[in-house]
């Protein structure tokens, strides 16, 4: 499974704005049908500069499903947003292999 990590720093004077955009954004990418699911979470650490930072975090079904995206959807679907929000939105992306989980085991 491939991850496809976006993670980005909206400015607050946009925030509310942005969080009603993002939903339906996501919503688009899972419409594309490459991607099993997306998880959406604040980054925790504070920023100095007046902005909040988010990760969405969406599982590809495989690295060609991936591909896919990034050659036939992504520059559309990113485009919005850049026009939008312009540079009140700045994020970056990352590709990540899943390879194993460890999870705790309690016995009673």
């Amino acid at each position: 499974m491939i991850i496809y990590n976006v993670t980005v720093n909206i400015e607050n004077s946009v925030h509310s704005e942005w969080r009603k955009w993002i939903n339906d954004h996501i919503s688009e990418v899972l419409g594309t049908g490459l991607f099993l699911k997306a998880v959406f979470s604040k980054v925790l650490t504070e920023d100095a500069e007046g902005a909040t930072t988010y990760s969405v975090q969406y599982y590809a079904h495989s690295k060609s499903a991936l591909e896919t995206y990034q050659t036939q959807y992504a520059q559309e679907l990113q485009s919005k947003g850049v026009k939008r929000f312009g540079d009140k939105m700045l994020s970056f992306r990352t590709a990540l292999e899943f390879t194993d989980e460890f999870t705790v085991n309690k016995t009673p």
